[in-house]
């Protein structure tokens, strides 16, 4: 916390409307090695698995010319000022989802668990990289000062509870912690959608401030140790993959010499393949009865309902912008792909 109030103080940032200004790139001018600081919207266990493996290989291979020196959630700015944060240079790059750092963009409520976009995590990049959403990402971004570097996946989001859930019924004034869109999405369903802190969540769910986290999968729910906290994990899921980036201040970027840029590029990869086996892993092995939190579901027929729904939010969200359409038509065409491929693909 400590180092929290000093950054705060010593960036202008004591205040969220106070403007923020940062005079020179964060370059070390004995030796002009590159410094660059990085927050992600993972608390400190997580980020020893989606993140740090692939900034320590990062700082190793660019063998001193360039460092980037990586905060945990919320540790130098608060995670729904990252990206005016990033955007000024106080802060020089993110891991995060769009939607939770509240990226001025219209397609910000894609980013994270935008729901039923995906059902497994492999949808993800393949949006991305063969459905176009990768050129649709650098443009938005383009256009308020940040770049986006890569995009991928991480778990499904499913609801951990205090009390089972069983049927739809359950979810009937539910206090949720979650992320903006799918809050509001669930909203229709009872569901009361709490902001707070992401460290505060094993306390808010102590006293009673929520009921529920759908936050994650149950491997999260673990590594994180809110499996201490909870007591049901409800199998049903509104998003197979969630949907997070890397992005970066456009000028700090362009301040990187090109083979450094490739081999952050390489790095951000490896680290979008170590989460895909970590999480797929993961889920299948807790739920198979590694996992102290007892299962629940909710008959397929009536989960049936929520999808039904979903599809009915992508057109009001696609309303919205132009570019959101687009969007929206490529998730709808890349639905219609995987129901015709069918299994594996999709299983009804």
């Amino acid at each position: 916390m400590t180092n929290r109030r000093s950054f705060l103080k010593n960036a202008g940032l004591a205040a969220a409307a106070a403007p923020v200004v940062l005079a020179a790139p964060h370059v070390k001018a004995q030796d002009k090695k590159i410094t660059w600081r990085l927050q992600t919207y993972a608390g400190a266990a997580l980020a020893e698995e989606v993140v740090r493996p692939c900034v320590d290989a990062f700082n190793k291979a660019a063998n001193g010319q360039m460092v980037i020196e990586l905060y945990t959630a919320d540790q130098l700015v608060p995670t729904g000022e990252l990206f005016r944060a990033m955007q000024a240079g106080t802060i020089d790059a993110v891991q995060s989802d769009d939607d939770s750092m509240n990226s001025p963009v219209d397609i910000k409520v894609f980013g994270g668990y935008f729901p039923f976009a995906s059902r497994y995590s492999l949808d993800v990049p393949t949006l991305f990289h063969k459905y176009g959403l990768a050129e649709i990402w650098d443009e938005a971004y383009g256009e308020v000062g940040v770049k986006w570097l890569s995009a991928g996946a991480w778990d499904p989001c499913n609801f951990s509870t205090n009390k089972p859930i069983k049927s739809l019924a359950d979810l009937q004034g539910l206090r949720v912690f979650t992320f903006p869109t799918a809050g509001k999405f669930l909203e229709q369903f009872g569901v009361i959608p709490v902001t707070i802190p992401y460290e505060d969540t094993p306390v808010a769910m102590q006293t009673g401030e929520i009921d529920a986290v759908a936050w994650s999968g149950i491997t999260e729910v673990t590594t994180v140790g809110w499996d201490s906290v909870v007591k049901y994990f409800l199998t049903n899921n509104i998003s197979g993959g969630w949907c997070g980036s890397f992005f970066a201040n456009a000028d700090r970027w362009k301040e990187v010499p090109e083979h450094l840029q490739q081999l952050w590029r390489v790095c951000m990869d490896s680290s979008h393949y170590r989460r895909l086996h970590w999480y797929w892993g993961g889920e299948a092995a807790l739920r198979a009865g590694g996992s102290k939190l007892e299962l629940t579901s909710i008959p397929d027929a009536e989960w049936k309902t929520v999808e039904e729904k979903a599809f009915a939010f992508w057109d009001e969200i696609a309303k919205q912008s132009e570019r959101n359409a687009k969007v929206v038509k490529i998730l709808k065409d890349y639905q219609a792909v995987m129901q015709k491929a069918g299994q594996p693909y999709r299983n009804g």
